[in-house]
């Protein structure tokens, strides 16, 4: 009596189970697997998105891929922006866990604010920075007489500054509560032996908030380098690549070869390149990170 028990609770965990996990996991296959190994395979032939007469053509499409130029400096111009982003996320993002860590009646109100932007779409938040750096900003430098304020958009310079500022204006909120939650975590009394031992602010922090909350610093490298490298949204709304393809990024290169050129088989290749590159960077990051995490 016991065993048959004992099968039917087995059983009815089971179809818990299933009923909890099911429809992510149906939702997995069909809208990321499915589409993911199709991809890889029209990335050796040569689909233009309407024939149904495919060939296959191999690697063809990959060194396609390698060869353009405009892909090549994609790629970099996306490693410089996502190395200036994570810096400039983390940063922000760590000082803001401080700040609104710290006893004060304001702090929940705070921390509402700075995470408030990320609540806004992408698209959205280009033209809304779009909107300030044409018209805010060119108002402003006419009136002070200040030449850099002005074309803001139409220098590559300053087009980069202006994307890294807009990715960190809506991630850095994020990453704050990451690094909210791992600051809750470090035992008061770590500190406040270190402070009657004499250590300053910055040596509590180097040598014992750092080391703490390591586990929220490989989350939220993750997270910045991973949505740094992808960004299409931001891209396409506030530059649209411009001036001359100067701040297009991987994301938007793959999309404005299939859909501005309509090379459907090509533009396969690079996003399957592009997803290999992602993959990569990110696991080795994960890796090196929860690495230090072990020795710590």
């Amino acid at each position: 009596m016991s065993g048959k028990v004992k099968k039917i609770g087995k059983n009815k965990n089971n179809l818990d189970f299933w009923a909890f996990v099911g429809p992510s996991l149906f939702a997995f296959l069909v809208v990321i697997f499915i589409p993911l190994i199709v991809g890889i395979y029209y990335s050796f032939t040569d689909w233009n998105g309407i024939s149904t007469d495919i060939n296959f053509v191999g690697l063809e499409n990959y060194i396609k891929a390698f060869s353009d130029e405009g892909f090549r400096n994609s790629f970099f111009f996306t490693a410089k922006f996502t190395v200036a982003s994570v810096i400039t996320i983390n940063a922000i993002g760590f000082a803001l866990a401080l700040l609104v860590t710290r006893e004060s009646k304001i702090s929940n109100l705070l921390r509402t604010i700075f995470f408030m932007p990320n609540l806004i779409g992408g698209l959205i938040l280009g033209f809304i920075w779009q909107f300030i750096f044409v018209n805010v900003f060119n108002s402003i430098g006419q009136a002070l007489g200040q030449e850099w304020m002005m074309g803001w958009l139409s220098n590559s310079t300053t087009g980069f500054w202006g994307m890294v500022i807009i990715m960190a204006w809506q991630m850095s909120g994020y990453v704050m509560v990451i690094y909210v939650a791992g600051l809750q975590n470090v035992p008061p009394e770590l500190n406040e032996a270190a402070k009657i031992d004499g250590a300053n602010i910055w040596q509590r922090i180097r040598l014992i908030t750092f080391p703490m909350i390591r586990p929220a610093f490989t989350i939220s490298l993750f997270l910045t380098l991973s949505n740094s490298f992808k960004l299409f949204d931001q891209n396409l709304a506030l530059t649209n690549g411009g001036p001359g393809n100067a701040t297009q990024m991987l994301a938007l290169n793959v999309y404005q070869t299939a859909f501005s050129y309509n090379k459907m088989n090509l533009a396969q290749a690079k996003a399957v390149i592009f997803f290999v590159l992602v993959a990569i960077i990110t696991l080795v990051q994960v890796y090196l990170t929860k690495k230090d995490e072990v020795e710590a």
